[in-house]
């Protein structure tokens, strides 16, 4: 009823293991990158890799060599996309998205908002978290190119800011 066979619980233990132990080698080969802040890119790479690992535990007819094989290729192909980004800001441009100003010096950006499926709550929300009372205080909320948003007090001291990259700015 909860199993078929005692040989099935062990190719599921054994496989597991060993998948899970070849994924972490070649996570740590590949390097920090690769676990970093996702990306859209990172994040269906690390979906698939799930994927693959989900199929080599559970499904008899991928052996635990195709499944190592097919980390190789995805870890592979992520450190040379990332690998020529760093290289090529065109390059870059194609498979990264840029930051968006949301909110701009207590006014909000409605056309970036409705662009990105952001709503004011999820501003103000931000704000909060940021430890910020009063929207007036704010410069300026980014959405960043990992989902995240960074909120940045004024700046009165005249120096350049961080908001030399972000589209609308």
């Amino acid at each position: 009823m909860f199993y078929d066979d005692i040989q099935g619980l062990l190719r599921v233990l054994t496989i597991g293991v060993l998948g899970y132990i070849a994924l972490v080698f070649w996570l740590r080969v590949s390097g920090k990158r690769t676990l970093s802040k996702w990306n859209v890119f990172d994040f269906i790479v690390t979906i698939a890799l799930g994927s693959i690992l989900a199929s080599v535990i559970i499904s008899k007819s991928v052996p635990l060599a195709e499944g190592i094989l097919a980390f190789v290729v995805l870890i592979g192909l992520q450190y040379v996309i990332t690998w020529f980004s760093v290289r090529s800001s065109k390059f870059a441009a194609l498979i990264k998205a840029e930051p968006t100003l949301l909110l701009s010096d207590g006014e909000y950006c409605t056309a970036a908002l409705k662009s990105q499926r952001v709503t004011k709550s999820e501003i103000r929300a931000a704000i909060r978290g940021a430890g910020i009372l009063a929207i007036e205080d704010v410069a300026a909320v980014v959405l960043e190119t990992d989902g995240s948003f960074s909120v940045l007090k004024q700046n009165n001291s005249g120096l350049k800011t961080a908001l030399s990259d972000v589209s609308g700015h």
